[in-house]
């Protein structure tokens, strides 16, 4: 046969009739995708870092009418589980993979060379996007994504695990994993940077976000009548920092002035009372391990009582903006005549989150550096001194450990741990039309894994097994849609592994067995506990001793199964995770030259440039009198650096994790000037900053913090500060402040690395962590 042959031939697989002419051919059309007639909609609501019991039908005091009003005519799981952190919940939410299989065993911020932690959807993994797009419904994406690397979050990076690129039609939110909700770092569109210099006055992401969703059925519905839609709103609250609007912080105001330990109480007796527990499950003591503490309400100093209060009252406010918007959502889809045959589902990504430490903080980033590097903060001043700004767009705040066990209520440990704490979630499911069993509690254990074949089930959706002609591994979830309808189903998800962090976990019929990892902690020495969940699904005896071929049995399957889905290798908490990157980042360590009207360079590119080393800023520019205006902005109110020329003088603005220092650095003469602000990175973190014009000293300041921690998270611009500003005083004033005269470029030289670089220590990190296996 010859090669042409071989080719596809001219109306191959046309099933009309060809004449000469139109008038003697009969036409035919390919068959489009389409949804059977009455097909429901379907809505993923999925929040950030929401405790078990944060909304008021899981126990809270939270008003949450919506949700509750959700559960009400919808049904109840109270067993049910996620990953423990975010980025591998949804990899699994949309793939029905366990998530190291998926690629994605660890948030996306890292990219250590192993497949389980590749930190992107794998290639030949069908999402839930895919397959009802392909069976006719409309597919959308709104929120957090969280689920491509941080090399692909710029102009140049690939898109291949971009929402659009893995079944949504349109897509509104953030890539990365958290931002600032009053003035957004970076807001995608479909596949490209919605650029905004500048948010109005009331803008807030939660509200945004809802927006969008509804836009998007709007558009929807009135370009074709009766299309179903796939909606995943996946929220960015209540993750940190704990922003919130005005009116929604002044509900909550002097609410919890008595403290975690009481409202934890009165969560679990309103759980009970509300049928969630049996009567002998048991509240357990407060978190105590080590690196895990809380500390007692009643020890804390009155100041630390006040940010305490303040912060969980920031955070209330979220959960109370995000009931809000649940609400509104529904309201326009009744409007529409969507509602009533449209699924709903609500949950979250893990367990309430520990990353605020055991005291709280108003600097977000300070106080995750401060984690990387186990050391604990005491309480802090200037978080305190800074008190009324909790909650605005100056501060990036989050709350003590003591609000998240609170938040848990009535499991122990949190985000990231493979006790209950970390991956038991409210889970919600609502269809109007659909004969739910409503208002009913169901109890059988279920995981994220078996939300894709359950949704795929109630929609009547076929699910493929390959994806562009290569065969992905088998999906591990199952379906529990006929738990929805019916009280004597039992779980069709029998056992489950957990990993993160190196804390491990394995589940099989009731009975859990978890470690907690510890830096410098041989895994062959960890101890495992045990316990049997259907009496004592709080955690509270640990049954080890009792049933040491029982415990052995599930040590062994939860080694078994992460041989089978890629967990290895273990994070032994050396940071060589975090560390290593591959060796086609080099580049983005090289400098780079910006001229005025650059859209905002994307965050990585940006931190690359500067993170643990040296550097300078050498701006070209021609000053004539009157000229005024930023030159160049890298950072936010989190963590950052500018210069602008303001009334003739040349200010240097530092800011670090939220205090700016502002430096005068003189008038500035007419005419070509060049001017340079330098960064000398130090020993223990420090640095000591510099300003020159011409190459004369104009402004110096010693001693201060290099940012680190992923500080500077906002971008570089030149010749504007868009968006969240680094010195607030400034922005008051002057706003994004964009410079009026001839700003020629800006360049960025990376220098030497600083004495705490971490790539310098890569081999010294394998050859002390060796003994840890």
């Amino acid at each position: 046969m010859t090669e042409t042959a071989d080719r596809p031939q001219p109306y191959d697989g046309f099933d009309g009739e060809i004449g000469r002419i139109f008038s003697t051919s009969t036409p035919a059309w390919p068959t489009r995708p389409e949804a059977p007639d009455g097909a429901p909609n379907v809505v993923v609501v999925l929040i950030d870092d929401l405790g078990f019991a944060d909304v008021g039908c899981f126990g809270s005091e939270i008003p949450t009418p919506n949700i509750d009003r959700l559960a009400a005519d919808g049904v109840r799981f109270t067993n049910f589980h996620v990953n423990p952190m975010c980025s591998p919940t949804r990899a699994s939410l949309l793939t029905g993979l366990n998530a190291h299989m998926a690629g994605v065993g660890h948030v996306a911020h890292a990219d250590p060379g192993y497949p389980g932690y590749a930190m992107e959807l794998r290639p030949d993994a069908v999402t839930i996007a895919e397959a009802f797009r392909d069976s006719g419904w409309a597919t959308f994406a709104v929120g957090k994504w969280h689920l491509c690397k941080d090399v692909d979050l710029s102009d140049a990076g690939s898109k291949h695990s971009w929402p659009l690129q893995v079944g949504f039609d349109r897509y509104y939110g953030i890539l990365d994993g958290f931002t600032n909700l009053h003035q957004p770092h970076r807001l995608y569109v479909d596949n490209h940077v919605l650029e905004v210099d500048d948010y109005p006055d009331g803008y807030y992401l939660s509200d945004d976000l809802t927006d969008q969703a509804i836009d998007m059925v709007t558009r929807l519905r009135s370009s074709h009548p009766h299309k179903p839609f796939f909606m995943y709103l996946s929220h960015c609250a209540v993750h940190a920092p704990l922003h919130a609007k005005p009116s929604d912080m002044a509900r909550h105001r002097g609410l919890y002035d008595e403290g975690w330990d009481v409202i934890r109480q009165r969560r679990f007796d309103r759980q009970r009372a509300m049928g969630l527990h049996d009567d002998g499950v048991e509240l357990p003591a407060p978190n105590m391990e080590h690196g895990h503490e809380v500390d007692s309400w009643g020890d804390l100093g009155g100041d630390e009582r006040a940010m305490a209060s303040r912060l969980q009252e920031a955070y209330a406010a979220m959960v109370d903006n995000l009931d809000q918007n649940v609400g509104r959502l529904r309201t326009e889809l009744e409007a529409m005549g969507e509602w009533d045959n449209t699924i709903v589902v609500f949950l979250s990504d893990n367990g309430a989150s520990r990353e605020g430490q055991r005291k709280g903080t108003a600097a977000y980033f300070r106080t995750l550096l401060g984690a990387a590097r186990n050391r604990a903060e005491e309480f802090n001043a200037d978080d305190f001194a800074r008190l009324d700004l909790v909650g605005g767009p100056q501060t990036m705040p989050h709350y003590p450990t003591g609000w998240a066990m609170a938040s848990n209520t009535p499991f122990r440990m949190y985000k990231v741990n493979t006790q209950q704490g970390g991956h038991q979630v409210p889970f919600i499911a609502s269809w109007p039309a659909g004969g739910l069993d409503t208002g009913a509690i169901r109890t059988q254990y279920q995981h994220v894994t078996d939300v894709m074949a359950t949704l795929a089930d109630l929609a009547g959706v076929d699910v493929p097994h390959h994806r562009q002609g290569r065969l992905g591994p088998a999906r591990v979830g199952t379906s529990f849609a006929p738990a929805m309808f019916d009280s004597a189903v039992g779980t069709t998800h029998p056992e489950q592994y957990y990993e993160c962090w190196g804390h491990r976990g394995y589940y099989r019929d009731g009975w859990s067995a978890t470690t907690i990892h510890h830096s410098r902690d041989a895994f062959s020495d960890e101890p495992w506990a045990l316990h049997d969940l259907t009496v004592d699904p709080t955690e509270t005896r640990d049954r080890s001793a009792d049933e040491p071929e029982r415990l052995q049995s599930l040590i062994d399957a939860w080694e078994e199964a992460a041989w089978e889905n890629q967990v290895f290798p273990l994070d032994e908490r050396s940071m060589l995770k975090e560390i290593l990157r591959p060796p086609s980042e080099r580049v983005l360590r090289e400098g780079v030259a910006l001229r005025p009207g650059t859209p905002t360079l994307e965050r990585y590119r940006s931190l690359k440039l500067i993170q643990f080393r040296s550097f300078s800023v050498r701006a070209s520019l021609r000053y004539a009198h009157g000229d005024e205006g930023v030159l160049f902005a890298h950072g936010d109110q989190g963590g950052g650096y500018s210069m602008r020329i303001e009334s003739g003088t040349l200010w240097l603005d530092y800011n670090n994790y939220g205090m700016t220092t502002e430096v005068d650095c003189g008038a500035v003469s007419t005419g070509d000037r060049e001017i340079v602000f330098e960064l000398e990175a130090l020993a223990d973190g420090r640095a000591d900053l510099s300003a020159s014009i011409d190459g004369v000293l104009a402004g110096h300041e010693s001693d201060v913090a290099q940012l680190m921690a992923m500080a500077p998270f906002q971008g570089i611009d030149v010749g504007i500060d868009r968006r969240s500003p680094v010195n607030w005083s400034r922005y008051e004033r002057r706003g994004p402040f964009a410079y009026s005269g001839e700003l020629r470029e800006v360049r960025w030289e990376p220098g030497e690395p600083s004495p705490e670089d971490p790539e310098g220590f890569v081999e010294v990190l394998r050859e002390m962590f060796r003994r840890y296996d």
